[in-house]
């Protein structure tokens, strides 16, 4: 009996750091709850600068989530953003594609870029499908 005190003991000692720091982890918070936080903190950061007309725009954006706004909305917008966004970046292959065709490394470059600013904004618009 004596023996299973101490190695249940012994456990509970190596498992408590582990159980100690996961309980001190905030958790994230998701949609809509993370866009609330979220223009609170443009909220103070707009007081702290005296910038009134922000605070009255933030205000205002901050009413319209807390009236309107669902998780499953907010995921479905979002959704909707990254076809939209994928979209974009098939149309700007093809246009780089074409580019190319024509072999003028002028717009070739203007293409390549127009190509990599669409998959920035594709990827950010799946980072937001998380957040």
């Amino acid at each position: 009996m004596m023996k299973h005190t101490k190695l249940l003991l012994a456990g509970m000692l190596v498992l408590a750091p582990s159980f100690s720091s996961a309980l001190a982890a905030p958790l994230v918070a998701t949609g809509c709850e993370a866009k609330r936080q979220d223009i609170v903190q443009q909220i103070d950061y707009a007081r702290a600068h005296g910038n009134s007309h922000r605070i009255a725009g933030l205000e205002k954006a901050l009413s319209e989530v807390n009236a309107n706004c669902t998780d499953e909305g907010l995921l479905a917008e979002r959704e909707s953003d990254v076809r939209k966004k994928e979209q974009k970046v098939k149309e700007r292959r093809q246009e780089l594609a074409e580019a190319q065709a024509d072999g003028r490394a002028d717009k070739i470059i203007k293409k390549q870029q127009k190509l990599e600013e669409a998959q920035a904004e594709l990827n950010e618009a799946k980072r937001m499908l998380n957040k």
